[in-house]
Order: structure tokens, then C-alpha cells, then sequence
């Protein structure tokens, strides 16, 4: 089962609703401190916690805006918190149905409205008649009459006496074996959509695992004030969770002479969790947890020595040196800790989770926290994480799909997909992480021209100095081509790149995507770039009403240079493709049948020619020099 959407209600400084989808892997919540991060993985825990914990349930007097606190009072209701909204999978569907019939599930998705007094409303839509058809098929009493009796059916009692009505031995017994099924222990208004919700999702809804810099361990742990209860509450949960991974129980300890057995327990939990620690820490990898058990004693008013203290003593060996765990970086104590925190629920088999990291790897070096993306993406393989951050470096370009950004405004957070924020604060890891990314490869220049990819970057570059060779036009020279990687990224890379210094425009494939499409034209509806600064190639060829690049050649002038990249097929002639179709990429695909080929091999292979204007028919070098004289207008 998947979490797919959050809607945040009324929470802390989320006073309007808030919408957002969850990525099936991870999702990112960037933005400013005391923007709302926070609070929005908070809300989402106190819906189904993992553990019992009273600050992971909600509470009207804390958790409320405080503008709306006494409005709600007045008005003695109990306000709605949170809706999640979940996706039930293939295996718990084949489940449900294989007891209650195939096409009960008519919906996969359903969710859940917590209330501030930590209730849940269901929504969900299922077929019930499904259900009565197949069980009184398999009973051998299907009838239309029972049909119609049993929809109406809404518990035991009333099933009972609908078997009343009945003298036959077939019918009583028959029905009386669907008695668990109309339980009905919620008193919903129907009883099987409430045994599917009871029996089937809750055991399966996943649950919620929260994770801060404070939950670090401390570098000595009073098992007297453990075992108490008196430590602070983080650190108790985490230190508790280390001894709980341990197997030890600490009343065993405070009565033992000696501690050999109980370290040796400590040391081999330390060497699950120092294999998995060290895939990902490439920091420092020469260092080696010691545990240490001390009494401390002292002497009461008569001169007699008595234990008053033990105490689990967390060291940090490298190199011979030994250092306690909190003189050890923030960053390690904070991979550390979470190991532990997180091999509490792994050993848990029979639920799901999903990681609530807020800002984790604050204090790692970049390096450190590209490790760290390294280790949530192979956690991502069988849980789904939301975290929080504003660095850049926790931010992977190629994945700037899975970032929301979270805005504190005057009427309370707000949270939007990244390409919808205008918050310049707010964007700048984004656009940190996404120049980072571009200024390994090339440079941006003022002036820049947003291509799909490196093809096309090859393309143009060769057409414009062939062109300025014959003393034609060319795409002016402090023009920068930008491949973004594919025609997807295009929308992300405007919004990100927008700026008052820099000129951007757009020189696309046509869309064959509509949420392509619709995302483009959302950010010129909005004015992020404006509409005459977007062109595709269709708009250079009168004769179609699609086109990619490679149609701004004549289709003999590609054929040559695709049959020169591609000695492995048999030349291809023009008489050879299909005539009812424009696109020649479209038509080379369905001629070879093949889904795809390459593009770049024929663009490189311009390169590798070194071919001049005598190569191209006049009807391309015409074609490409309309294309550059409009890019170089727009840059104007």
C-alpha cells in the first residue's frame, strides 16, 4: 500500500488546506527555516505512528492555529487535521477478493480523515453487491430476491433476521456463515465496506517512523535513569531502542557483578549496524564503536562503598584514539543514531513504514550528504520517505520531480511543486542544486537557449557555423545552447532559471505530452516566460503540424546522415518511408521497426564529417538560417 497524497487541513501554521502528491519513493518538502517542513511530517506521523506516543497524537490545544484556537472552541466540534489518501496494491487486492469476490475492489484508491481527537473517518468506494453475489453463489443460494434482502443487511442482528424468514436448511445454514462478515464492530452503514476497512486495510495502512537531529544518542546512558524513565524523551527512545536491538534488559544489568556477556551483546548489534553504516559513510571509514559498562560508587556516611550509578559509556575508536560519541561529528552521531533508530522498525516484518526525516544530514559536509542521498535511495526500494531539507546538496537535479516547496505566507504554509513557487528564498536550493549540476557540465550564460538534448545541441552548433561560413545568418555567438535533458525538464529548468539576469528561450520538439504541454503552458499563463519566447519546430515548416529537429533537414539530407551513423542497417532511401507520415524520426522507427534509435549517433556523425554548405540540399541550410534568425530576434 502507497501513500499518494496529503492534505493538510488545519495543523500548526497550515491554516489554509494544503494539497500535495507523494512520490512512490521519495518526496522532498524544501523550504525556508520556520517555513512549515516540519510541522507537515508531523502531521502526517500522528496519523499512524508507529509506536504508542503522546506527542505523536493530536491535540487541539497545541496543535491548532492559534488565530482559529477559540473560534473552534467556541463552536465545541472536533476539527478534521489531515486527509492521506493511500493506493492499495496488487497482492492486497488479490487478497480481498480472492475471500470476498473478484471486482469488490471497484477503486483502489481510498482515505483517511484524522480528527483532532486521533479518530479516522474513512472514504472509500467499493462494491458490495460483488461481495453478495459471489458468497451466495458459493453457497449454492444465489437468488435476486436474497440479493436485494442482503444489500440492506448491516450487522449481525439484522442478518439473523433475514435468516428468520427462512425455513430451509440451505438458506439458514448458508447465511449463518456469513456472520463475521456483517460483525460490523464500527456500526458503519455498510457492514462489509467496514469488515474490508477493519480486516484487510488497517493491518495494512503503513505506519509512520519520525526521525530529527534529536533523537541522537548521548555518549554516556544512566541506565538507572533508563530504566526510570528520566532521561530526555528523545534521547530514552533512541537509547532504549539500542538496548531493545541488543536484546538486553537492563534490570539484569543494575543486579550483575559483571558485564562481559551484556557488552559482547552490545558489540554484535554494533556490527550489524557498523556493515550497513560504512556502505555509505565514506567520511572515515577506519572508526570503531567501543562499549563500555562503569559503576559508579561512592561512599555513604559511614565509609562503606556502594554502587549508585551504571553507566553505558559510547565511545568512538580511530586510530587508537578514543573519543566519546558526542566528540565525534554531529554528522556520524546522526547516521549512528538513525541505524539504530531505523533497525528498531526493520525488524518488524509485518507492517509497513514510511521515514519522516526532518533535515536529515544537516550538520554532514557535502560529499557526506551525497552519500547520505545514496543510502535514502536504496531505502527507497522498500520504503517511502518524505524529508525535509534546505540544502542544495540533498537535492539530486535529476530527480527535481520529487521536491515540493513549503512557503510561510501571511495567511499560514503553503506548499506547491516546484515549478509553481516564485518565492526566490525558497527556490534557492533548487536553483543552488540545479547550477551545481549545470556548472559541471557547461556554462549558462546571460543569454540561453533551452533545448531537449545533447543532439540537438550538436545539431544546431554545426548548422549555425556552416551557415556562418557561407556568410549567412547563424545563432549569434554570446548565446549559450542548454540541453535540459529531456523535454520533461524543460518547464523545471524555466522556473528555475528565471531571473532578472538572465534571457531564456525555448526551442522545442513539438509535444506529444500532455502534462508536457499543460505544464508549459501554466508557466506562461502565470508570466514566468512568456509565450512568443517558446518556439517549436513545427512553427519554421509550413508543411506540418509536428516536427523535431531532425525535420528542419530535407528527409534525403538526414537519411544521408543517418545511413553514415548506422552501417549496421541496410541504406535507407526516401522512397522507402511511409508518406502518410510528417516526422522522419516517426517514420525511420516504424521503417526499421524498431521503438527508437539513437539520436545522437546521426548528430555526432555531422561532426565526425566535417561536411560543408555543399553537402545539404538549399531547402535545409534555408530552413535552419529561418530558425536561427528567429532565436536571434527573441534574444534581441
Amino acid at each position: 500500500m502507497k501513500l499518494k497524497k496529503v492534505e493538510i487541513l488545519k495543523y500548526k501554521s497550515f491554516s489554509t488546506t494544503q494539497t500535495f502528491q507523494v512520490e512512490d519513493d521519495i518526496t522532498i518538502l524544501v523550504g525556508m527555516n520556520e517555513s512549515g517542513k516540519t510541522s507537515a511530517l508531523e502531521a502526517m506521523g500522528k496519523t499512524n505512528y508507529f509506536q504508542e506516543d503522546e506527542e505523536f497524537k493530536f491535540n487541539l490545544t497545541h496543535d491548532y492555529p492559534r488565530r482559529e484556537k477559540k473560534a473552534i472552541d467556541k463552536a465545541q466540534t472536533i476539527p478534521d487535521a489531515i486527509v492521506t489518501t493511500y493506493e492499495i496494491d496488487d497482492e492486497l487486492v488479490e487478497k480481498i477478493e480472492k475471500q470476498l469476490g473478484a471486482g469488490i475492489i471497484s477503486n483502489r484508491i481510498f482515505s483517511i480523515t484524522t480528527t483532532y481527537d486521533n479518530k479516522s473517518k474513512y472514504a472509500i468506494n467499493f462494491d458490495s453487491r460483488k461481495f453478495i453475489d459471489f458468497k451466495t453463489k458459493a453457497l449454492g443460494i444465489a437468488s435476486a430476491a436474497l440479493t436485494e434482502k442482503l444489500k440492506v443487511v448491516n450487522s449481525v442482528e439484522k442478518l439473523n433476521e433475514l435468516i428468520g424468514t427462512y425455513s430451509d436448511e440451505k438458506y439458514t445454514q448458508g447465511l449463518k456463515t456469513l456472520e463475521k462478515y456483517y460483525s460490523n464492530a464500527w456500526k458503519w452503514p455498510d457492514a462489509i465496506d467496514e469488515y474490508i476497512v477493519r480486516t484487510f486495510l488497517v493491518p495494512n495502512i503503513p505506519k509512520y517512523l519520525y526521525y530529527d537531529e534529536y533523537y541522537a544518542l548521548p555518549s554516556r546512558i544512566s541506565i538507572e535513569k533508563l530504566e526510570a524513565g528520566e532521561l530526555n524523551d528523545n534521547e530514552f527512545k533512541t537509547a532504549k531502542a539500542l538496548f531493545e536491538l541488543a536484546d538486553i534488559n537492563t534490570e539484569e544489568i543494575l543486579k550483575a557483578d559483571s558485564f562481559e556477556d551484556f557488552i559482547a551483546e552490545l558489540e554484535a548489534t554494533e556490527a550489524i549496524i557498523s556493515d550497513e553504516l560504512f556502505k555509505y559513510w565514506q567520511t572515515n571509514t577506519n572508526l570503531n564503536i567501543d562499549f563500555q559498562i562503569d559503576k559508579i560508587a561512592s561512599k555513604d556516611q559511614y565509609g562503606n562503598t556502594q554502587i549508585v550509578e551504571h553507566v553505558l559509556d559510547i565511545r568512538v575508536k580511530s586510530k587508537g584514539v578514543s573519543l566519546s560519541l558526542k566528540n565525534r561529528s554531529k554528522g556520524f552521531n546522526w547516521f549512528f543514531s538513525f541505524l539504530v533508530w531505523f533497525k528498531k522498525i526493520q525488524e518488524d516484518k509485518d507492517s509497513k513504514y514510511i521515514l519522516l526525516l526532518d533535515e536529515p544530514g544537516l550538520n554532514l559536509h557535502a560529499s557526506a550528504q551525497a552519500d547520505l542521498l545514496k543510502f535514502l535511495a536504496d531505502l527507497s526500494a522498500n520504503y517511502q520517505i518524505i524529508y525535509t531539507t534546505h540544502s542544495p546538496f540533498m537535492i539530486s537535479s535529476e530527480n527535481l520531480n520529487r521536491v515540493r516547496t513549503v512557503l510561510e505566507t501571511d495567511s499560514g504554509s503553503q506548499i506547491s511543486d516546484s515549478i509553481q513557487e516564485k518565492d526566490p528564498n525558497t527556490l534557492f536550493p533548487l536553483q543552488a542544486a540545479l547550477g551545481y549540476d549545470i556548472a559541471q557540465n557547461l556554462y549558462v550564460s546571460k543569454k540561453n537557449l533551452l533545448v531537449e538534448g545533447v543532439s540537438d545541441l550538436i545539431i544546431l552548433t554545426a548548422m549555425s557555423s556552416i551557415l556562418e561560413a557561407e556568410k549567412r545568418t547563424y545563432l549569434r555567438s554570446d548565446v549559450t545552447i542548454v540541453p535540459t535533458g529531456g523535454l520533461e525538464k524543460v518547464a523545471t529548468f524555466i522556473s528555475l532559471l528565471r531571473g532578472s539576469s538572465l534571457e531564456t528561450v525555448c526551442l522545442l520538439d513539438s509535444y506529444t505530452d500532455p502534462k508536457g504541454k499543460a505544464k508549459m503552458d501554466s508557466l506562461i499563463a502565470e508570466k514566468i516566460i512568456h509565450g512568443k519566447k517558446v518556439r517549436f519546430f513545427h512553427d519554421f515548416l509550413d508543411t506540418h503540424d509536428k516536427a523535431d529537429l531532425e525535420d528542419i533537414f530535407t528527409k534525403n539530407d538526414y537519411l544521408k546522415l543517418f545511413n553514415a551513423a548506422y552501417t549496421e542497417y541496410t541504406d535507407i532511401s526516401e522512397a522507402a518511408l511511409n508518406p502518410a507520415i510528417n516526422q522522419i524520426i516517426i517514420q525511420i522507427n516504424q521503417h526499421l521497426s524498431i521503438p527508437r534509435f539513437n539520436h545522437y549517433r546521426p548528430a555526432n556523425q555531422l561532426t565526425k564529417m566535417a561536411v560543408d554548405a555543399s553537402f545539404f540540399d538549399p531547402q535545409t541550410l534555408e530552413n535552419f538560417e529561418k530558425v536561427f534568425q528567429e532565436i536571434n530576434s527573441l534574444f534581441d
